[in-house]
């Protein structure tokens, strides 16, 4: 990959919220806008436009995972200041809306975590019922309250 496009894609993961311009982009790396497209298209595969379109909906994802900021909050983070527009884009990005998405991503993550305390739950009634049945009964449940621990 051509250095200069590695700059400016480091320039737009740095620049999530676009307070800076493509052409402020292009003269980093003392090319013109259409030459920098043009390279950056032959390179990436996509218009710098889209790409860092693409960069700031995963930030956004990231935020709606770890954060409780509002959608309007995070359209904000990410340098949207129309709401409706993020919530668009976010939707033709992902396939559900921002608050969809963390419902869903909350809904995934509860489900997995009591799969977990089932799981350990379910080992440690294994791990007493050995310790029972053991010849040496009293050295094996020492050892299952410290494993426990």
């Amino acid at each position: 990959m051509d250095k200069r496009v590695e700059k400016i894609i480091q320039m737009m993961r740095d620049d999530v919220r676009g307070e800076m311009s493509l052409s402020e982009f292009a003269q980093s790396v003392n090319l013109s806008v259409w030459r920098l497209c043009h390279i950056f298209k032959s390179d990436v595969g996509m218009p710098p436009i889209r790409f860092w379109r693409l960069l700031r909906m995963e930030r956004a994802k990231d935020l709606l995972e770890s954060s409780f900021l509002s959608v309007k909050e995070i359209a904000f983070q990410v340098g949207l200041n129309d709401e409706s527009h993020f919530v668009r884009d976010f939707k033709s990005t992902y396939g559900y809306s921002p608050a969809h998405y963390r419902s869903q991503f909350k809904k995934s993550n509860e489900e997995t975590q009591k799969g977990t305390k089932k799981q350990a739950t379910k080992t440690t009634k294994q791990l007493a019922q050995a310790a029972k049945q053991s010849v040496l009964p009293s050295l094996h449940l020492f050892i299952y309250m410290i494993s426990y621990l």
